[in-house]
Formats: structure tokens, sequence, C-alpha cells
């Protein structure tokens, strides 16, 4: 598999497919969203768009990067969220990264979203659609997160078939920037698990693909079982089921 690694300014063309990463937090926090239940994730452009999608939908929760915000129900911290309670919902998510990188390569023919949490997921989805070359996208730090390029290297060589020991690339993420900043409570809006959250591989066994819907780019779970996704709460027991999105 032809794997290219490229931040989000580097993006001269849209790929055909690409695999947007961001590991602290946004897609280790999407996978807990529908952990818990969600039915779908709207990724907003703007706090301002998201704001203005929970105004017209008062039934939908909002969520941001960085402190509680009037408006936003959650923060983007996988350990703030992991007890919520968001069955059958919509959640908005505007991040600083993670959803800029989505929307950065919408109109690729597929977007898939991915951090630890779905690293084995996607990997057996980009096998199963026979991918011959892929793009990922590496959100933070200008493309520099090496939480985010080392998920990005070993989802690649798991795409590839290749038996790779994940040790190496999970060290890699837990000695990175972003972890340091996330342990010393630096970012605002964090939580004292929330490393070892994102560091958990293959915690849960749903890839996620986003996809164009009415205007919105919207994220679901994706899994193999009979056309339908069967989500089971790995701490609650809850479990939801919902349609499967049509891959391109």
């Amino acid at each position: 598999m032809d794997a290219r690694f490229l931040g989000i300014a580097e993006l001269a063309e849209v790929p055909s497919v690409a695999v947007v990463v961001d590991v602290m937090r946004a897609y280790t926090v999407a996978g807990w969203v529908f952990a818990r239940g969600a039915e779908r994730i709207v990724l907003a452009e703007s706090l301002d768009e998201a704001l203005a999608l929970k105004e017209r939908h008062p039934d939908w929760v909002a969520l941001k990067d960085g402190p509680p915000m009037p408006g936003f129900e959650l923060v983007n911290s996988p350990g703030r969220l992991r007890s919520a309670d968001l069955g059958g919902r919509t959640v908005v998510q505007k991040t600083t990264a993670g959803t800029v990188g989505a929307l950065a390569v919408k109109d690729a023919s597929l977007v898939l979203c991915a951090g630890f949490v779905v690293a084995e997921a996607t990997a057996r989805l980009l096998r199963a659609r026979g991918c011959d070359s892929v793009t990922f996208v590496v959100t933070g730090e200008d493309g520099h997160a090496d939480e985010d390029l080392a998920c990005a290297q070993y989802i690649a060589r798991r795409a590839a078939g290749d038996d790779t020991d994940a040790a190496e690339f999970l060290r890699r993420a837990g000695s990175s920037r972003a972890a340091a900043e996330l342990a010393e409570g630096v970012r605002e809006g964090s939580h004292a698990d929330d490393v070892a959250l994102c560091l958990e591989l293959d915690r849960f066994p749903f890839a996620m693909v986003a996809t164009p819907e009415d205007s919105l780019m919207v994220l679901r779970p994706w899994a193999h079982h009979e056309g339908r996704v069967a989500l089971r709460d790995p701490d609650a027991g809850h479990r939801t089921d919902g349609a499967r999105p049509v891959l391109p």
C-alpha cells in the first residue's frame, strides 16, 4: 500500500482515500461518543456553526475543545464524557485540529477518522476496500504531532497486512508533547485519565466513516455485522444499533 503522511496545510490535492488521525483527543473522543450511544457526529467548521446547528436542533449535543462554554454540553475529553448518556443523540463536534482535518478532505471518495482506539477496525476496512493508495492526515502540531504520526504509521502497516507490534508506536505517542501537556493539565478541559484513554489500543470494534449528508460532514461508526453496526458500551453494557454508512 502506498501511504502518504501529510499535515493539513500540505494537502495540495483531494486524496482518493483519507484517514484523518487525531489521537489526543478528537477521534478518541468520537469513539467514546459512539460507545456511549450517539447515532452520529456532525463535524462543524467553527464554534459559531456548532452553536447555530444546536439552536436549530435543540436536542443535539454540542462538544468543543477547551473549557466549558455556554451552549456546549460537552468538552473534548474522553475522561469527562465516558459516563455520558448519549443514546440515540446527534453530537456536534468542533475541535482545533481533528474536525479541521476531516473537513479539509471532505471531497475524498472515502474519509475515515481514527485514533489508537479504533486502529485495527480502521486497518481492517482499508484492507477490505483494497485501498492501494491512502493519505494519512496528521492533524496535530501542523502535521508534526508524533502521537498522530505514530498512530497513522501503525494503521498503515496493519492495513498493508504487516504483523506489527504496537508497543513502540504507543510509546512514541505516550512520550509526545500532547501527552505531556495533557498529563500536566496544560490543556484546559482535560481529565487525569485522558492520556491513558487515548492510548488504549483497539478499545472499540468499529471504524469511523465521514460522509456528506445534507451539506454537513457526518461521522458514523462502521463495523462488519450484517449491514448493521452493533455497539456495546464496555463499561455499562449499553447497546445501540445504527445504520451502517453506505461506502462509495
